[in-house]
């Protein structure tokens, strides 16, 4: 692998690593919360057996994308996803020597609690010689090993308080990657990729918790060419059409980074030349949540939910700790940076009207907790079309923003109110969930909601006003 192919895939590492992280802990970052009791969402290979078994996990996932090529290109692929281990907290016995497994403990004021934890692993593939219309195949199993580590807790004194220990199960994989001349124009070369979960599975449970430790988890495929340009598969140009309609991939979604010498085959659809946002102190993990709303409840967390959420995760505490320690210009950063998705007003549009202000910003910064003293989305309303819509209203959903090719398949559906909630500048939002969607009551359970504007909902008759 040249090295730069390496420097290009450094320079994709950002949204790699927001890819590969995506989920990983939700806001409010505590293990007891019910969003993290449901982890590792994305881009999950499970052993073949279970797959099978199960019928609603993959074992494998295929990329398929183009590329230009010159006289004689080399292609780079890389593979990277997380190996679940488990986290045990075990209390010291009256002996020191003995060891009891607790859910959670405290020692000296610092919180331990049983936890999920993620090793990060890379399989890099020996690089490929292309040349066009000819079929080049290469193959590479890999093996992550399992294995069990003791971290030692002493008390203040100097007295055996607990230990940690972390045991991860071995898991094992196959890379298949095959070139050749792409269908419907030879010019062009499809290159497939296929990464298999190989791992022994004799099991007979069908839970998702007792196969986590043996899957691959955020699998992505990182590919670059040297002597040659990858095709959007988006946007491809008129002459590569026929041969995109070829490409079948099952499980990824590959875009273009840079300047289309790297493609990142990622689990969660991304548009080409994704970045992530400069704006940006740090990682969040919370479903492509906004950066300045996550980082605002963070503030409203209690010092005991801290303290948990601290104990939580090493990265959980990082994000803690950063939102704590926050300059008032970074909050000033994340809260300007506003990317429209709407015509900006005229000249003029608003004067004389009186707006009233929500704090007193020489007061009452708008990122302290105190401004959400007033806000309480369960009881708070908003009137639609003449009607107070507020939790446990029926609507039918009619999204015009289109901030989510989603609101397509959205589009006249009843739903029920979750809440409204208000932002700091004041506008409205309804908080609901899809009255059909099988899913509704576990989305409930954690908290997930589908937001709109006021506008894009009608409110429907209560049934006993039903005409």
């Amino acid at each position: 692998m040249t090295t730069d192919v390496l420097d290009r895939f450094s320079a994709a590492r950002a949204v790699a690593d927001a890819v590969l992280y995506e989920g990983y802990v939700l806001y409010p970052y505590r293990a007891s919360s019910r969003k993290n009791q449901a982890r590792w969402q994305f881009g999950v290979l499970t052993p073949r057996a279970f797959s099978e078994a199960d019928g609603s996990e993959r074992w494998s996932a295929r990329t398929e994308c183009l590329i230009d090529p010159g006289l004689i290109s080399r292609l780079a692929v890389r593979i990277r996803c997380l190996q679940v281990q488990h986290r045990f907290v075990e209390a010291a016995g009256d002996d020191g020597a003995s060891f009891v497994p607790v859910e959670a403990l405290k020692v000296d004021e610092k919180a331990y609690v049983e936890w999920d934890e993620a090793v990060e692993q890379v399989v890099n593939l020996a690089p490929l010689t292309l040349y066009p219309g000819e079929e080049v195949a290469s193959e590479e199993w890999f093996a992550f090993p399992g294995g069990e580590e003791l971290e030692m807790i002493r008390s203040a004194d100097g007295d055996m308080a607990a230990r940690i220990r972390r045991q991860r199960q071995s898991v094992s994989g196959r890379v298949h990657v095959v070139t050749g001349r792409a269908e419907g124009d030879g010019s062009f070369l499809k290159i497939a990729v296929t990464v298999e979960n190989s791992t022994a599975w004799s099991g007979t449970s069908t839970r998702r918790d007792d196969i986590i430790g043996h899957s691959l988890v955020a699998v992505h495929t990182m590919l670059a060419v040297d002597g040659g340009v990858f095709v959007s598969l988006l946007d491809p140009p008129d002459a590569a059409r026929s041969a995109v309609a070829g490409c079948s991939n099952d499980g990824a979604f590959p875009v273009l980074i840079g300047a289309g010498d790297v493609v990142l085959s990622s689990p969660i659809i991304l548009y080409d030349h994704p970045e992530v946002a400069p704006e940006s102190p740090g990682d969040l993990y919370d479903s492509t949540e906004i950066d300045e709303i996550l980082a605002l409840r963070v503030l409203t967390l209690t010092d005991a939910e801290k303290i948990e959420a601290r104990a939580t995760d090493a990265r959980a505490a990082a994000i803690i700790d950063r939102c704590d320690d926050m300059p008032p210009e970074v909050w000033e950063r994340l809260h300007g940076a506003v990317r429209a998705l709407h015509p900006a007003e005229p000249p003029g549009a608003g004067l004389g009207e009186e707006e009233p202000e929500l704090f007193t910003p020489e007061t009452v910064p708008w990122w302290d907790p105190e401004v959400d003293a007033s806000v309480d989305p369960w009881n708070d309303s908003v009137l639609i079309n003449g009607v107070e819509v507020t939790k446990g209203s029926a609507v039918r959903l009619c999204p015009s923003h289109r901030s989510d090719a989603q609101d397509l398949f959205l589009s006249g559906l009843a739903a029920t109110v979750a809440g409204v909630f208000k932002d700091v500048d004041g506008s409205q939002h309804v908080a609901v969930t899809v009255d059909d969607d099988p899913a509704t009551e576990e989305l409930n359970w954690q908290g997930r909601y589908l937001f709109f504007h006021p506008d894009e909902v009608d409110p429907l008759p209560e049934p006993d006003s039903a005409p």
